[in-house]
């Protein structure tokens, strides 16, 4: 047994942290739908104002609110600060899935406890809570400030934490408690949009033989057609990523262009005159979003000028957007980490005074708002407990003893990191 008082007080309060981690398993946070955060989030800014934070409360979409709770350190100006970042939605539940146990009420079995969001990412979220708490119990000081971050809409892209970042909150670094099973992650990045294609005119289909055939003499086009010529490029273009990209940690070919959706056409009597493309592009630590989107758009159009109807008529591009539900776009930053952040080598010590093992920076195959905080120019690394494969999962499941070492190395982390001095990061 790790000898650690910190450590020990986590053993002696497990009950606290499995009853809390319940009681945010209660609240029905599904998104989609969405709009259902308030009760939940209200509980959190009362249980941080419990704490002594300052707390801020605002609303972003219609019952949807974030919540940041500021517990100012004793020497804030001269010793370093820290982000807790997790979101308080979880995955929708289909009405299809048949879970041995009710999603909304943690259930306890061997040594796991059960229900929509303890992987993702409410048993991080939980964690991040105890530990604040228990350090403000014990009298454990912090000179330093301690930032936590609960935010809504990750699930549909639509970015609680950058709406944090806007509001202007920053710190000297962050750790988003999202699934990593306690490893130290970066990620890839991700971004939606639409290729669009339009004709000018319309044209009922009994003029399509004019327009294929010799001698017809209609300059027109079906936009779907056209579009099979989109879809073409984005495959000699993601082929062309794999070969000439790469990143450690990453298998080859990850970088990937989806086509998702397609719509288009009125009605059979007509050619159709329009047709979009919904697109899922992936992309690199070392890459942004505008670049990736702007490769995309000059190799789109150089395939659209070989061809005559299309040089007149070029696709059109709608990138990203602030929700899957409002606007039907997302984007997630990618999240680069350095080995030789002071941040990432303390977080390796405290994990390893802990599990007894090193961790290493990895890479996540998916996604979280930590790309925010990055963007932010924030020191950001991904560390939660949960195994992803349990995430959005039927019967979604979460080890307890992960989650108890989680909270020792993250107490810890907590402690040593803001009473360090500013001037030795």
């Amino acid at each position: 047994m790790n000898s650690n008082p910190l450590s020990n007080l986590v053993e002696e309060h497990k009950e606290e942290l499995l009853s809390l981690l319940t009681k945010l398993v209660s609240f029905q946070t599904e998104s989609p739908p969405a709009r259902n955060t308030l009760p939940a989030q209200k509980f959190i800014a009362d249980y941080l104002k419990d704490l002594g934070a300052d707390v801020d409360m605002w609303e972003i979409y219609h019952n949807d609110f974030n919540v940041v709770g500021t517990k100012k350190g004793s020497n804030s100006n001269e010793y370093r600060s820290l982000i807790l970042n997790g979101h308080i939605d979880v995955a929708a539940i289909e009405d299809k899935e048949l879970w041995d146990t009710p999603p909304f009420e943690a259930t306890i079995n061997n040594n796991s406890i059960f229900g929509r969001g303890v992987a993702d990412m409410k048993g991080g979220l939980a964690a991040c809570l105890f530990c604040l708490s228990l350090l403000k119990k014990e009298g454990f000081e912090l000179k330093g400030d301690v930032i936590l971050q609960s935010v809504i809409g990750e699930e549909v892209g639509e970015a609680g934490t950058k709406e944090c970042i806007n509001r202007g909150y920053s710190g000297d670094f962050a750790i988003v408690a999202d699934t990593s099973e306690c490893q130290i992650q970066g990620q890839g990045g991700v971004i939606t949009g639409w290729v669009t294609i339009e004709s000018p005119t319309t044209h009922h289909d009994g003029t399509r033989s004019k327009m294929i055939h010799a001698g017809g003499g209609l300059f027109a086009a079906n936009a779907i057609e056209k579009m099979t010529k989109m879809i073409n490029g984005l495959q000699d273009l993601e082929r062309h990523w794999a070969v000439t990209k790469s990143y450690p940690g990453f298998l080859p070919g990850s970088n990937t262009i989806n086509p998702a959706v397609i719509e288009g056409g009125i009605h059979p009597a007509f050619t159709p005159n329009q047709c979009a493309l919904w697109i899922t592009v992936h992309f690199y630590p070392n890459e942004s979003y505008e670049s990736v989107t702007q490769e995309i758009e000059e190799h789109l159009m150089a395939v659209a000028s070989s061809d005559p109807w299309l040089r007149k008529n070029p696709p059109a591009f709608r990138w990203g957007g602030n929700s899957m539900i409002e606007d039907r776009g997302e984007i997630f930053p990618a999240l680069e980490v350095s080995p030789n952040w002071q941040g990432v080598q303390l977080l390796q010590e405290t994990h390893k005074q802990v599990f007894n093992k090193d961790v290493n920076v990895s890479m996540s195959p998916s996604v979280t708002d930590g790309g925010w905080l990055s963007e932010a120019n924030i020191k950001t690394v991904i560390y939660g407990p949960g195994k992803l494969e349990q995430a959005h999962s039927l019967n979604e499941e979460l080890s307890i003893d992960e989650l108890f070492d989680y909270c020792k190395s993250l107490i810890q982390f907590i402690y040593q990191w803001c009473n360090l001095p500013k001037e030795e990061i």
